[in-house]
């Protein structure tokens, strides 16, 4: 029998992800909560780029009543305590629930109690099981390295590096007010403020270290812009000299005295901005959009000092579009590992607690155009 499931958001993650659930073989899709009036009644297939499949939008939780699982995708990085109050009464309904929207919560046991005591309370209540994943948060810096370090004999540190051109990322908030491109220098954003980047990633160190079975010291924050020397525009919008055209943010756990464990996200909005910074090894080309080198390109790194030494770039792409193809991988893992969530034992999880999320059952044609929220679900 098809577990039922509801999806809340149907944003730039939350496209990919109703479009995943209605193609997946073992869900059901049961109901569509969206915030946007232009998207109320429109049918769920149609929102995603396909024929109607009987489920309309609505803008009333109530009708996720029917749901076994409830994929919760909306955005949440201004609203982070309205969006654990959305889930937190999904729980207590007795709804499991996965999502990615606020992201520290990859690994509950790293963050403050005043986040995940409400949702350890409903979860109990409800007797449901919550997850929280993604792409970065999630699979590249989580499960990837983890998974890596199976195969090693000795292990001195570990880097987790995301490098990616934000230029075609369709969340002009999360781009220019949230990151801060486009910003004069002394403008700092929201994700530029001492402990942000801490706050949101810091979770993801706690993890790797609790799966390596160490203990971290400390963590350090570093935080670097650079300034675009000169105009440029984007698909999205316009970078004037002087303002912020690339960010790097950086989170060095501490083990036994080292520094040990390393999270770096390196964020450009023009390809030939910081060229010391790191670059990803591109084998995927991304399509000329016409704007040169705010492409869009990116990939993920994990480079695992030991022995062996190991070196490992994630390249995701969809037609040749790396934005689309880390969007889909990680509205993807959160879908593919409802079956592994609806089993699981009630309570707050992290991919520790799930057996290995594969791709069971997608080994099959799906008609119709790859899901994204820049063509699609306006």
């Amino acid at each position: 029998m098809a577990i039922k499931v509801g999806v809340w958001g149907p944003g730039s993650m939350g496209i990919v992800a109703l479009r995943a659930v209605i193609d997946h073989p073992e869900l059901e899709l049961v109901a569509l909560v969206v915030h946007s009036e232009a998207k109320v009644g429109r049918d769920a297939g149609e929102l995603c780029g396909i024929d109607p499949v009987g489920v309309r939008a609505t803008d009333a939780p109530a009708v996720l009543d029917d749901a076994d699982v409830v994929v919760y995708a909306a955005a949440a990085n201004l609203r982070p305590l309205e969006a654990i109050t959305d889930m937190a009464q999904l729980l207590r309904a007795g709804k499991d629930v996965v999502s990615c929207s606020v992201v520290p919560l990859v690994f509950p046991d790293a963050v403050d109690d005043a986040l995940v005591g409400p949702l350890r309370e409903a979860a109990e209540a409800g007797r449901s099981s919550f997850y929280t994943t993604g792409i970065d948060t999630g699979f590249a810096n989580d499960v990837l390295p983890l998974v890596l370090s199976g195969i090693s004999r000795q292990i001195d540190s570990i880097r987790v590096t995301e490098m990616f051109n934000y230029a075609t990322y369709p969340d002009p908030q999360a781009v220019y007010e949230i990151l801060g491109f486009g910003k004069q220098p002394e403008e700092v954003a929201l994700a530029a403020m001492p402990g942000v980047f801490s706050f949101g990633w810091g979770p993801v160190l706690h993890q790797l270290a609790a799966g390596l079975g160490v203990t971290l010291d400390e963590i350090e924050e570093s935080n670097e812009r650079v300034l675009a020397p000169t105009d440029f525009d984007t698909p999205t919008g316009r970078i004037a000299a002087g303002t912020v055209g690339a960010m790097r943010s950086t989170l060095t756990g501490w083990v036994d005295g080292k520094p040990a464990l390393v999270v770096d996200h390196v964020t450009r909005m023009h390809d030939d901005l910081a060229p010391h910074w790191p670059q990803p090894q591109i084998a995927i080309e991304p399509k000329d959009l016409g704007f040169g080198g705010a492409s869009g390109r990116g990939a993920y790194r994990v480079e695992i000092e030991g022995s062996p030494a190991i070196r490992c770039e994630l390249e995701l792409a969809d037609d040749h579009d790396h934005d689309l193809g880390a969007r889909i991988a990680g509205a993807c893992r959160m879908v593919n590992a409802i079956p592994a969530v609806y089993s699981a034992a009630p309570g707050l999880l992290s991919a520790a607690d799930l057996p290995l999320v594969t791709g069971a059952g997608l080994m099959r044609p799906v008609a119709g155009p790859t899901p994204d929220s820049r063509l699609v679900g306006r």
